[in-house]
Order: C-alpha cells, then sequence, then structure tokens
C-alpha cells in the first residue's frame, strides 16, 4: 500500500473536525513566525509559509511529473542542473554551467559542493544514471521527452536498445558529456537537459526496478533529496507539508517550512483574505475566481498582480476515435467568446492554437474558426458521427471557471444535436484516463513554455501527447525547427506549425487565461511571469518583519 492509500484511509481520523477548510494545523504559520530557542539560549524567528493549491498532486516522482501540480511540488525536492527565472535566462543550480563549442557536444560541470540529503555528494554518476534511467523503455517517464535530442534515442527520448545512451559519460566526479544528433540550438538544449530534468539519487533508484519505480515506496514516500526543501508528509487532496533543506547548495531556505494546501478555489480566496494562505501557487493549479479579484484587490493586506496569458485551456477530443471534420464541428459549435466574456469577464485571450502571444514565435496571422452552428452541423454530418450516441466530456474538479464552462459547452453541442454526459473527477484520475486514451472528450489546461518545441504533445507514445495525436507530416515539421541553430530559421518553422495546427485543430483551444499572482504584502518572493522558474530564488523567500 502507497502513502497516497494509507493517508486517505487515515485521513478522516488524523484531520478531524479540527482542520478548519484544511488549514488550522497551520496556525504557526499565516506570515507569522513560530519562536524557537538558539545555541546562546535567546529566541529566534522561524518562519512558515502557507501555499493554496486547488489541484492535488498526483505523485512525487520527479522523472513522470504527468501534472502541473506534481511538477510544482517536485521541483521545491529534486533540483535541475540549472534554473530559468526568465525565458532564456538559466542560472547555475546542481551544475555551474552547460557549455558548448559547436553545438552539438556538451559539458556539464556540476557545483562540487553539492550533495544529497542524506550527505553523499552529487555527482557526474548521478547524471547518467538520471538519463540513463529516463531513457530507458522499460521505465516510464514523462521527462524523456527532453532527451530527444541526444544521439542514440527516438524522437520520445527512449533507447530502442540497451540502456546506456551513446555519447554520455561522466568525465570524472564532476563533469558529464553527452552529444546531441545534430547542432542545435543552445538555448533549447539548456532548457531541456538543463531545467527540465530533475536530477534522482543513483544509489537510491539503482535499487528499483524499472518498471516498479511509480509504486516504490523511495518515491510515493521519498527520503532523500536535492532541492531547497525535504518531503515530510501528504495528506490526500489536504496538504503536502515541506521542511527546509539544512544541506541544499544554494543556501539553506529562510522559510523553513511550507505547506501545500489543496482547496477548491472558493476557499483559497477566503483563506488568502484571512491570512491562512500566504500566496497562490499560480497558474492553472490555483485557479482564482474572476469574480473575487476586485475584492482581492481591495484587501490592504494583499499584493494582485494579473500576469501574461501564457496558459491555456483545452478540450481535448480523442484524436483516435474523432476525424477531422468531426473535431472541426466541435470548433465552431463551442461560443468561446462567451466563455471569455461571461466566465472569465474578460481576463482570457482567444488564439487559434497553443502558441500564446507571450510566445517569441506567435503568428498574428493564423486564422481561427469563428462560433458558427451551421457550419458546426455541416461537418458533423460530413464526419459521419451517430448522434443517436451520447458522448461523455471528462471535467476536472477544482477549478469552478473551466467547471463551469463544460455547462456552456453542453449545451451548445447540444444545440447541434450532439448529447454530452459530463463527469467530474481529480486531476490524477482524468489524467489516468488521458494517458490511456480511455476517453471521448476532456478539459484540461497547460502551461506553455517559451521553448517554442511542443513536440512532446503530439508525438505519438508520448506521454504528454493528451489528445492521442499521431500525424507524420507534424512531426516532420517539428523535427525540422528543433534542428536548426539559428532562432529566425525556428521562428518560421513553428509559425507554419502554428497554420497546421489550426487548420487540423488536433487540440480545441478554448482559452488563454490570464492569470493572477496573489500575496501577502509582507512576503518576499512569490509567482513570477515564467511560472516554470518561479522557484529559482525560494530560499530566499522570507517574511518581512
Amino acid at each position: 500500500m502507497t502513502i497516497f492509500e494509507k493517508q486517505g484511509l487515515k485521513r478522516a481520523a488524523a484531520a478531524g473536525t479540527a482542520l478548519l477548510l484544511g488549514l488550522s494545523l497551520l496556525a504557526a504559520g499565516c506570515g507569522s513566525a513560530k519562536k524557537t530557542s538558539d545555541k546562546a539560549g535567546g529566541a529566534k524567528k522561524e518562519q512558515t509559509l502557507t501555499i493554496g493549491m486547488t489541484n492535488s498532486p498526483g505523485g512525487f516522482n520527479p522523472i513522470s511529473t504527468t501534472d502541473y501540480a506534481s511538477l510544482y511540488t517536485c521541483r521545491f525536492l529534486f533540483d535541475t542542473l540549472l534554473g530559468q527565472p526568465e525565458a532564456n535566462k538559466f542560472t547555475p543550480h546542481l551544475a555551474d554551467s552547460i557549455d558548448t563549442k559547436d553545438k552539438k557536444t556538451y559539458t556539464i560541470k556540476l557545483n562540487p559542493k553539492a550533495q544529497w540529503t542524506d550527505g553523499k555528494p552529487i555527482t557526474a554518476q548521478d547524471v547518467v544514471f538520471t538519463f540513463n534511467l529516463i531513457a530507458n523503455s522499460q521505465v516510464q517517464s514523462t521527462t524523456a521527452k527532453f532527451l530527444s535530442y541526444l544521439e542514440g534515442v527516438n524522437a520520445n527520448g527512449k533507447l530502442t536498445a540497451g540502456t546506456a545512451i551513446p555519447g554520455l559519460k561522466a568525465i570524472d566526479e564532476h563533469t558529464v558529456e553527452f552529444t546531441c544528433k545534430q547542432a542545435l540550438d543552445p538555448n533549447m538544449v539548456k532548457n531541456a537537459v538543463g531545467f527540465r530534468i530533475n536530477i534522482v539519487p543513483k544509489h537510491i533508484y539503482e535499487k528499483l526496478s524499472p518498471k516498479g519505480i511509480p509504486t516504490a515506496k523511495e518515491v510515493t514516500n521519498p527520503t532523500v533529496f536535492s532541492g531547497p526543501y525535504k518531503f515530510v508528509k501528504y495528506v490526500t487532496n489536504d496538504h503536502v507539508e515541506l521542511a527546509a533543506n539544512d544541506k541544499y547548495v544554494r543556501g539553506v531556505p529562510k522559510i523553513k517550512r511550507i505547506f501545500l494546501s489543496i482547496m477548491n478555489d472558493t476557499n483559497l480566496v477566503v483563506n488568502l483574505k484571512s491570512g491562512k494562505v500566504q500566496m497562490n501557487a499560480g497558474m492553472g493549479i490555483s485557479k482564482i475566481p474572476i469574480k473575487d479579484v476586485d475584492s482581492l484587490k481591495q484587501d490592504k493586506k494583499l499584493v494582485v498582480e494579473t500576469l501574461p496569458a501564457s496558459t491555456s485551456q483545452f478540450m481535448m477530443i480523442n484524436n483516435e476515435r474523432f476525424n477531422l471534420a468531426f473535431r472541426k464541428a466541435m470548433v465552431y459549435a463551442i461560443n468561446r467568446q462567451q466563455i471569455k466574456d461571461q466566465l472569465c469577464k474578460g481576463y482570457a485571450d482567444i488564439t487559434p492554437t497553443m502558441y500564446t502571444r507571450p510566445s517569441p514565435v506567435f503568428d498574428e496571422t493564423v486564422k481561427d474558426f469563428p462560433y458558427d452552428p451551421e457550419k458546426a452541423k455541416a461537418e458533423l454530418a460530413k464526419s459521419g458521427f451517430d448522434t443517436n450516441k451520447e458522448l461523455v466530456l471528462l471535467v476536472p474538479i477544482g477549478n469552478s471557471i473551466r467547471e463551469q464552462s463544460a455547462d456552456l459547452i453542453q449545451q451548445d453541442l447540444k444545440a447541434i444535436g450532439v448529447k454530452v454526459k459530463l463527469e467530474k473527477m481529480d486531476f490524477p484520475t482524468l489524467m489516468s484516463h488521458s494517458r490511456k486514451g480511455d476517453y471521448d472528450m476532456l478539459l484540461m489546461g497547460s502551461a506553455q513554455s517559451a521553448e517554442p518545441d511542443y513536440t512532446a504533445y503530439f508525438a505519438p507514445g508520448s506521454l504528454s501527447n493528451y489528445s492521442h495525436t499521431n500525424d507524420p507530416a507534424l512531426m516532420k515539421m517539428f523535427e525540422e525547427g528543433r534542428t536548426l541553430t539559428d532562432f529566425n530559421a525556428r521562428k518560421a518553422v513553428y509559425q507554419k506549425i502554428q497554420h497546421y495546427l489550426a487548420e487540423n485543430q488536433f487540440q480545441l483551444l478554448l482559452y488563454n487565461d490570464q492569470n493572477f499572482s496573489i500575496k501577502a504584502k509582507n512576503l518576499v518572493g512569490g509567482v513570477k511571469p515564467f511560472w516554470e522558474g518561479m522557484l529559482d530564488d525560494v530560499q530566499n523567500w522570507h517574511f518581512k518583519e
């Protein structure tokens, strides 16, 4: 039995009614400080931070984070080689540098002071082991896609033979060398290999069977870390407790304890106002109801910022079940402007594809499908779909706007003769259905990176290919984009890709949500515009006196 199952069985007894909205156990936090004794016998302040999330993490497996709540949590625990506080701006983390002379062969220089929480040094062998583990065909991993540039692996970052990546080697205890299939844009390589892959401890993971990693206790209840924080415990769908790592190579965190508290968006607003939560996690994993934004802005204890619309909400249509005409019928049928105006109150953007306006390759000339029920009916007839059949739309709970959008979508599809049943579930369960292809349609959000190579969202066999797309022409274009070393040349390819995506509607983009950073006024730190890099300086976050 995993920790998730055990905690689920024990939750009612352990939590009880004392957990007011799941948070009263965090009373020592709330932007204040808990007093403890120092060696001199005086008093020092121990700071605690509570971060609100609307999504539960699917797990703590750093090589297979299938959802953004898990990705966010793992970044506290398992460090990457490089940080990225801003798009294409890289900072040293476990590695001091990743350099190349010819854009094909790269050298990683590790920080010799980096160590695991059990005191063992972090070495080149850990890096080589992590890469080979992720590329192993028997290992389930969502991060393999970031190794697809390397020599000897396929388009999904997996080895087709053997268990070692050719050209990947430890030169010495703190130096690793790897070779790419061809010369590449160094920023693309740093983003993928340096920033997207969490390094795991070889001395822990080498004891695990490749197929048994997802359920191994060392993964579901981890004990050895390299990041700024250590895992303490997880109470299912309630909170994750983290403690500062006093061996963290970039400095001991000033905030000694962090609680990632899970609640619906209404309770998140209540707890931000009361001070029981001092910040939201940002992006799609802590959505704030639009109706509450103005009242939060008026709260003098809070700082509220509007962030660029770099996350997108999709209706994924299972491409293995439905053809292009059906997908076109869906995009014509759904009144996305109504969702933007009525539910998002204008705090949203609508683009033809998953490439958002902040992307450096965004193409304004790509044509979108207008709301047109008559064209929807015509495409539906062309698709051959049996309108006597009832479709199921899977809806993840936690984001009230997304849940409400499902009701509008259901009405819009009914208007063209398509019967839709809504089925709500937690996000990890929905992701399980998605990965198996066990669904008709589903709603989900995704945060797009500044690096425009979105191959993993469409490559057959990729765990991030939620729509189960299989289109060789699209893969050929992505391959062209990733193999060019000049950014302007790459941009032209990705703009061509945007036109192709719009024409084929492999994914139906509903809207790009503008996101909000809400935090206590006395908190130094918090959500940044480049969300995935927001924890770059988490060890320096603190509450002002």
